[in-house]
């Protein structure tokens, strides 16, 4: 099988998951006790007392279309990222995810993170995993099994209480100053002092996802390292006067590194998901806060485009996952 027709393999296999997605994404919420509940209550505390307002929200979110017509919409609008109105805002979904900035600062929290956290799980996992047994070794896979066992909300208020409360180094909490928000005042002029400012907000929430993060991806380099390490071809490499470095890098971790695209890959595809319990206990405002709001307050809509979004993300990061193994190991392809 060639590399052609292995992608075109693998991109049918991703449309007919993307519409199961579809499908289940519109059975749950349709099936879910409690949504019409909440649409008219919030539709009662919204709406004014005459039938037009009335009627034309009621068309905004299909109140009086039959199952069929509501499912036509419903694909309609996942297919062109029309996600309708928040119960809670009402504003469409797509300019509350996008032109607010919780995208943005969802990226930002948890694409920085899981990059960090990729790059000193791998790096510390290829260096101990040369000296296994070593105190070295063991002080790292004990300390990542305790950071990765900590519940998340631990670490944080424990951050929170040494840098923010006790030393004052860094704010406890927010994306920015509070002063920023207000039009007479703003930021300040120079971007490189916004950018210092914007990073010390940052600091405490990316230690948080970190910590509890890089233990996974360590763990899982020097498993698959110390595997591939008693290889005959690295003791031949070693035979024939090649480096350590070489032979680390160049031979055994490119042979290793299939298991990590997986979890790289799975880690970025669960980005748009946000840190729920971090950016809450952060009050940083972002997609995964905002879920979280969405759920106590009912807003239905919201919550299916997040779903939505999240299921679409992870099955995109497994698409390029997969196309990554066949060029890595050609060996794929053909099975």
């Amino acid at each position: 099988m060639t590399l052609r027709v292995f992608i075109a393999k693998r991109i049918i296999y991703t449309m007919i998951l993307v519409i199961f997605v579809v499908l289940l994404n519109f059975v749950i919420f349709e099936a879910m006790p409690g949504q019409s509940g909440a649409f008219y209550a919030i539709l009662g505390q919204r709406t004014p007392d005459n039938q037009e307002a009335w009627d034309h929200t009621c068309a905004i979110y299909h109140c009086h279309d039959s199952y069929q017509q509501r499912f036509v919409s419903y694909v309609t609008n996942l297919l062109t990222f029309n996600f309708g109105y928040s119960y809670e805002y009402h504003e469409p979904v797509l300019n509350e995810i996008v032109t607010s900035g919780r995208l943005a600062n969802t990226l930002l929290l948890v694409g920085s993170s899981t990059a960090l956290s990729i790059l000193l799980g791998i790096l510390i996992g290829i260096v101990v995993s040369k000296r296994r047994g070593s105190r070295l070794d063991s002080f790292w896979v004990t300390s990542s099994l305790t950071t990765f066992s900590l519940p998340v909300f631990f670490v944080g208020i424990f951050l929170i209480l040494i840098f923010a409360i006790t030393l004052g180094w860094f704010p406890s909490g927010n994306n920015q100053p509070f002063e920023w928000g207000n039009p007479n005042i703003g930021p300040p002029s120079s971007l490189l002092l916004q950018v210092l400012i914007k990073l010390q907000y940052l600091f405490l929430p990316v230690v948080t996802l970190t910590s509890i993060t890089y233990g996974g991806f360590l763990l899982l380099t020097r498993a698959t390292m110390l595997e591939t390490l008693s290889d005959d071809y690295v003791t031949t490499a070693r035979a024939k006067g090649l480096s350590e470095r070489v032979i680390m890098f160049k031979h055994a971790f490119k042979n290793a590194s299939l298991p990590m695209v997986t979890a790289s890959a799975l880690a970025f595809g669960s980005i748009l998901g946000g840190a729920i319990i971090t950016e809450t206990l952060f009050n940083w405002s972002g997609l995964g806060a905002w879920l979280y709001e969405a759920v106590l307050y009912k807003d239905f809509p919201v919550m299916q485009a997040m779903f939505y979004l999240i299921a679409l993300s992870v099955i995109a990061a497994n698409f390029v996952s997969d196309i990554i193994y066949g060029i890595v190991d050609p060996r794929i392809r053909y099975e």
